[in-house]
């Protein structure tokens, strides 16, 4: 029997696999210190600051510090401002506040980001298909409330959103993908198929509680042949998604 037959629900990973940063991380951060006048930061090495920064912070403060119940912006200005020291800049406090004013209004907003083409006609697809769809993503709360409905991917897109700023859960937590089935309805994993960009993220958490689960290879990652060998289905975009779940070659 094919597998889109028995389908009640697709959960969709986001950044990667429905919308993508425009340039890098670095490029904006730069940019907020210019606005304000300063001299304009090595671009690298704030974005290699800022990778070393949100790292140490995800490790002691998971889910965005969620646990530690620290408002999501003290968590965002300890982040932005140990990428600028990490990288070799240090502003005093008035400065610093102007600088980190620019960058927290701009990563809540839909500035940075754009969506695939193929996103929202996938999306819609699959809504049109009976299926119920949800978000499962590592993000923090603005992603559900702000950034997504304004860069048109609202309520008429999906079902359901599951962000690990929200829930206090982060992937590859094998929990998270629970709270999607609840949400879902409480729906069995088999009747389920997650979209991801990520093998230890999304695959590997997903299978591992009895999803089906596919991998998304949109920026041709050296990374992808290895998940292949390791007995992944992986696919260049959702248009290539919807084709093989019409396709019924997917059974079980």
């Amino acid at each position: 029997m094919s597998l889109l037959s028995k389908l009640r629900c697709i959960t969709v990973d986001v950044t990667g696999t429905l919308i993508a940063y425009k340039g890098e991380l670095g490029d904006y951060y730069c940019m907020a210190a210019k606005a304000i006048g300063l001299p304009c930061p090595d671009y690298k090495r704030v974005h290699e600051g800022f990778k070393l920064a949100y790292t140490d912070m995800a490790q002691k403060y998971p889910c965005f510090g969620f646990s530690a119940k620290m408002p999501n912006i003290v968590w965002w200005k300890t982040c932005v401002r140990d990428s600028f020291v990490k990288a070799g800049y240090e502003y005093d406090e008035e400065t610093f506040e102007k600088v980190f004013r620019r960058i927290y209004s701009t990563f809540g907003s839909a500035a940075p980001y754009s969506v695939f083409q193929d996103s929202r006609p996938f999306l819609r697809w699959a809504r049109n298909k009976g299926l119920i769809v949800g978000l499962v993503s590592n993000a923090e709360y603005r992603y559900q409330e702000v950034i997504l409905p304004a860069l048109g991917l609202n309520k008429e897109e999906w079902d359901f959103g599951v962000f690990s700023g929200i829930e206090g859960v982060e992937k590859p937590d094998p929990r998270i993908y629970r709270i999607a089935l609840e949400r879902a309805g409480n729906i069995p994993p088999e009747e389920v198929l997650h979209i991801g960009d990520s093998m230890r993220k999304d695959y590997v958490p997903a299978k591992s509680i009895g999803m089906h689960a596919l991998l998304l290879d949109r920026f041709q990652t050296e990374a992808a042949k290895d998940w292949r060998e390791a007995g992944a289905i992986v696919l260049p975009d959702l248009v290539a998604v919807q084709e093989l779940l019409e396709s019924d070659k997917l059974k079980f």
